[in-house]
Parts: C-alpha cells; sequence; structure tokens
C-alpha cells in the first residue's frame, strides 16, 4: 500500500484521543493501515499531556505521510470547560498538522456518524459497526476511542474530497 494515499483520522481528547490511518488500496478498497489511541495522565499537568499527543500525532505524520488530515470539531455541549479543554487538544493537532505541511480537514461529529453509519444521530456502537463493515474487518477497531478515529479518517475518504481535496471551504491548507 501506498502512505502517500493515506488520511489520519483523529478523534481529539486530552484524556484519551484516537486516532486512525485510512488508505486506499491498488484494487480500489479501503483499507485499515493502523489505529489506536494517545493516552495521557490526568495527574500530568496540561501542557505536558499536550506536548504528548502532539508528539504522537508528529510521528504519525513522518511514519504515514498522509495527504489529510481529518479531525472531528468541537461539538456543542452544555459544559464549557470540556469544550474548552478539548480545543487545547485540536489545537495541538491542527498544529502538528500545520507543521508537517499536511492539509487538515474538520468534521463535526454529525457529519461523520452520517457519513459512516447513514444517519447523524447514529449511536457509538452502530458506528464502530459500520466502520467494520466499510473496511472489511472481522472486528470493530478498539478500544472505542480508536474507532472513533477510524471513523472520522473513513467519513474523510467517503465525503471529504476522496483523501486529500479540498471540502466546503473547510480545510485548512498549510
Amino acid at each position: 500500500m501506498e502512505p502517500a494515499g493515506a488520511v489520519l483520522g483523529v478523534d481529539p481528547g486530552t484524556a484519551v484521543t484516537g486516532y486512525g490511518v485510512v488508505v486506499r488500496r491498488q484494487d480500489g478498497n479501503l483499507a485499515l493501515e493502523e489505529c489506536g489511541v494517545f493516552r495521557t495522565s490526568p495527574d500530568q499537568p496540561l501542557a505536558h499531556r499536550l506536548r504528548d499527543i502532539f508528539l504522537g500525532i508528529q510521528d504519525l505524520l513522518e511514519r504515514f505521510r498522509p495527504r489529510a488530515v481529518a479531525v472531528e470539531d468541537v461539538f456543542q455541549g452544555k459544559n464549557v470547560r470540556s469544550a474548552l479543554t478539548l480545543g487545547h487538544a485540536r489545537g495541538t493537532i491542527l498544529l502538528a498538522a500545520a507543521l508537517g505541511e499536511v492539509p487538515v480537514a474538520e468534521y463535526t461529529p454529525r457529519e461523520v456518524k452520517k457519513a459512516v453509519a447513514g444517519r447523524g444521530g447514529a449511536t457509538k456502537e452502530q458506528v464502530a459497526f459500520m466502520v467494520q463493515q466499510h473496511l472489511r474487518l472481522k472486528t470493530p477497531p478498539e478500544p472505542a476511542d480508536a474507532a472513533d478515529g477510524v471513523a472520522v479518517a473513513l467519513c474523510h475518504w467517503l465525503v471529504g474530497g476522496k483523501g486529500g481535496g479540498p471540502r466546503r471551504g473547510r480545510v485548512s491548507l498549510p
């Protein structure tokens, strides 16, 4: 498989950041190259946790050289502090992509669910199952945060410019 055809999907969080690398094979099928999570310790200062996320994303960018990074956007919630903290994690990921000169596409959770599972109100379990189906996996990716990262990458392949092209003006180019 050609790493240049990869899309890195990221589900940001300061405690757990999920990621997935999805590629298009020569036969035209999408395939999961790698997925996982970056876990940070709540005992660490926020700056150290963000550093760890940044270094993890930087490593993925160096290893897979994706043509795009797809990131889940901040959703509106009742907890302003949680949204702000999530924004820190997203900023770290966006910075790593910008420094690596990789275009960034942002998708709301609803957009990801609709693209992958067919409806914006799908449950996490339904999304994980559909990721499994789309990528022809024996089981859904685990843990759940990794499955979410894979879903974001898959969303980009399905609706966002076929793995690297511009998307509705919400793509940031370096």
